[in-house]
């Protein structure tokens, strides 16, 4: 168990953990239960970092952006076109964040590397 005082991402980690949790709890195949959890961030406007925590299982899970759009396409006329709308632009600042700690955490290595 992480020390949670010590730890540079503690709530990150509990969410990340609460997702992988649910996986077992829900008896769903990893797919599915990540695509509805997509839908779900969607008909509630989550934040990016929703999107981020979700999308990362969801790779992990071999889910590509064809599921997501499919899922997408799915919902919209529960949800409405405006929802699909912000639900993409925040998937899209996910994906970008997630590029930039990816370039930030190469460039730490780097550094590192160098010393």
């Amino acid at each position: 168990m992480s020390d949670a005082l010590n730890d540079d991402t503690p709530v990150l980690d509990l969410l990340a953990r609460m997702t992988a949790d649910s996986l077992q709890a829900s008896g769903l195949d990893a797919e599915t239960l990540i695509l509805v959890r997509i839908a779900a961030l969607v008909a509630v406007d989550a934040p990016p970092v929703s999107y981020a925590l979700n999308l990362e299982v969801g790779a992990e899970a071999g889910i590509d952006a064809d599921a997501i759009r499919d899922v997408l396409t799915a919902i919209a006329p529960i949800v409405g076109t405006a929802r699909i709308a912000a639900a993409t632009g925040n998937i899209v600042k996910a994906l970008a964040a997630e590029i930039e700690l990816e370039d930030l955490e190469i460039a730490l290595l780097e550094e590192d590397d160098d010393e």
